[in-house]
């Protein structure tokens, strides 16, 4: 499975983006997909995940009420809705697909196998 994002960007503290994650292969509607983002000097950290069927969804403390995670199936897409956008939230952010199909839920790195190139997020003061 080949992923791809964009909708990075440069916004002001307050603003929202939209991230998408567009991925090749047949099964995707088979696979729980996540987003995470890495920060300059900072470990890989979970953001949210979404199942494969876009009936379950978790979400990190620091971004529960902010972020929106969403699929599209038939478009092979998932999405990040951010608003409230604070400068912490500035990182790089990754999609990922879950290394097994279906089954529970999983946020740590490990259990995702591929990965995205990752897009830019800047939140300026």
């Amino acid at each position: 499975v080949q992923l791809v994002e964009s909708g990075g960007g440069l916004v002001q503290a307050g603003g929202s983006l939209r991230l998408s994650c567009a991925a090749s292969g047949r099964t995707f509607g088979q696979y729980h997909m996540g987003w995470f983002r890495q920060a300059p000097g900072k470990e890989r950290e979970f953001v949210a995940t979404i199942s494969w069927s876009g009936g379950r969804t978790q979400y990190a403390d620091s971004v529960k009420g902010r972020f929106t995670i969403s699929r599209d199936n038939a478009k092979n897409t998932v999405y990040l809705q951010m608003v409230s956008l604070k400068p912490e939230d500035t990182a790089v952010y990754y999609c990922a697909t879950k290394r097994t199909s279906f089954g529970s839920l999983v946020t740590t790195p490990k259990d995702f196998g591929s990965w995205g190139q990752g897009t830019q997020v800047t939140v300026s003061s």
